[in-house]
Order: C-alpha cells, then structure tokens, then sequence
C-alpha cells in the first residue's frame, strides 16, 4: 500500500521543539536584564554594608557626580573620543594599506616586516614619554599612541586574509587574462574582509587603552587626565564615571566594528 505525498511530509514539516533560534530582541533583553541586576545589586550590598564612597560608590553617587560642572565631563569625552577614533581610523587605513603592499611586494616584506615586527615589541607605553618629547602633549600625540596600538594587529590580520586565496581561484583569474586589480577586487579583497574585521576587533580595545594611556602621561584634558585629577582628591564616584564613559567609548567603537561587519560580509563568512 502506497503512503500519499502529502501524509508522507506531514510529520517532515512539524517544526522541531527546542530548535529555532533565540530571538535578537530576547537575546539583548537578556543582556541588558543582567547588567540592570547588577546593577541593582551592587547599590543594595553598598548601601546595606555601609561602604565607604571612596572605596566603592554606589551607582547612584556615581551619576551624581554627572551635575558637577567642575568636572566638564562633555568636554573631556569628547577630546577622548577624538583621541580614540582619530588613531583607530589611522591605523586602520595604514594597516589596510600597509597588507596591500607587503602583500604585492616580496622585496618589500623582506626589508620592512621584521623592523616592524621589532618596533611592535617595544612596549608602548615606554614609548609614550618618547612622543611626549618628540611632539609635545595633547591631542595629536595621544592619537599617535592610540595608532601605534592598533596598526599591527589590522596589518597582520588584513596580510593573512589576502595570503588566504584560494590557488584554483588565482588560476582562474590568471586563466581569464584578469588583470592585478580584478584579482584584488573579487578575489582578494571579499576573502580577506573576516580577517580584516577580525583585526579590528582587537584593535578596538586597544585603541581605548592608547588614548587613556595617552592622557595619563601627560596631558591637560580628557577622560585620563580627569581621573589623575579626581584621584588625588579621593572622588571615587568621579573616577568610576570616568571608566564608565571610557567603557562606553569602546563599547560603540565595537559596535560599529560589528554593525559594519554585518553589512559587509554573511554571517556564515564572520571569524568567531
């Protein structure tokens, strides 16, 4: 006896319990339910324990400190956010430059890699007094520190993906008579693009790191420098405001590191 087609796909077509995918909207719900949570908890344990402000604030003293215009807390992220995407775009744009040409250029990767892979390994922070010197302090100097932070990591990352093609593909486009360009426009360049996004990534957090660390060695405004200042008064709040509009620096950084991901490459192609 023969099964009819129709009755023989019904039980194919049932959806699967417990396999589909967690919504976007619950999966943030999630996270921002959690950090509400701790939140709420770390007021409740301050406020239960009596714990002195200038050893750990509560969060409420924390955004009080937002009204004191002594601080000039608009000013002083504005100048660290400048720091922070200023050196983060140059390295990108000098990491992603710097592949194609060590990439095109075997002379070249011979003679400049291994200087660069040396200057990589002097700690930046040594070097930080160095730029002090050489180009005074403030703004542009900062930007420096946060560029020599974040160009290897995109430089490296960017070479491997353009090392990435695959040779069947390399032949193919030699076999079409494919110019270097074509090869580089709808070969090299859509393969290497998780690898890019992967280096850039990294570099996010280093770019913050850069310009705080920036403004701690000298300078006379920012987020860092408001820090040092509140510090030696023992304004506790003051400091845990100014890490957490540092930590919001980077996390929109991310955020558009990410949101431009998506718009440029499947999900399916994303490193992990």
């Amino acid at each position: 006896m023969s099964v009819p087609p129709a009755a023989a796909m019904a039980p194919a077509a049932r959806p699967m319990q417990g396999t589909g995918d967690t919504p976007t909207w619950h999966r943030w719900a999630t996270i921002v339910g959690v950090h509400l949570a701790l939140v709420v908890l770390w007021e409740v344990v301050v406020r239960v324990f009596e714990v002195r402000s200038f050893v750990l604030p509560a969060p409420s003293a924390i955004l009080a400190t937002l009204g004191n215009p002594n601080h000039a807390w608009l000013s002083n992220t504005l100048v660290t956010a400048t720091e922070v995407f200023g050196g983060y775009l140059l390295g990108l744009v000098a990491g992603v430059l710097g592949a194609l040409l060590f990439v095109t250029s075997k002379r070249l990767t011979l003679l400049l890699f291994p200087v660069l892979v040396t200057l990589n390994m002097v700690p930046k922070v040594a070097m930080g007094p160095l730029i002090i010197v050489w180009f005074s302090y403030g703004i542009g100097p900062n930007i420096l520190i946060t560029f020599s932070l974040c160009f290897f990591p995109i430089l490296l990352t960017t070479i491997r993906g353009l090392n990435e093609t695959e040779p069947d593909l390399l032949d193919l486009v030699k076999a079409l008579n494919g110019s270097r360009w074509q090869l580089f426009r709808y070969i090299q360049l859509p393969g290497s693009l998780p690898y890019l996004f992967s280096g850039m990534k990294v570099a996010t957090v280093l770019a913050v790191a850069g310009a705080v660390v920036g403004e701690f060695i000298a300078s006379d405004k920012g987020l860092g420098y408001l820090m040092i200042q509140v510090q030696a008064s023992l304004d506790t709040p003051a400091v845990f405001m100014a890490v957490l509009l540092i930590t919001a620096l980077g996390v929109l950084l991310y955020g558009l590191v990410l949101l431009l991901e998506r718009l440029f490459i499947t999900q399916d192609a994303r490193l992990q």
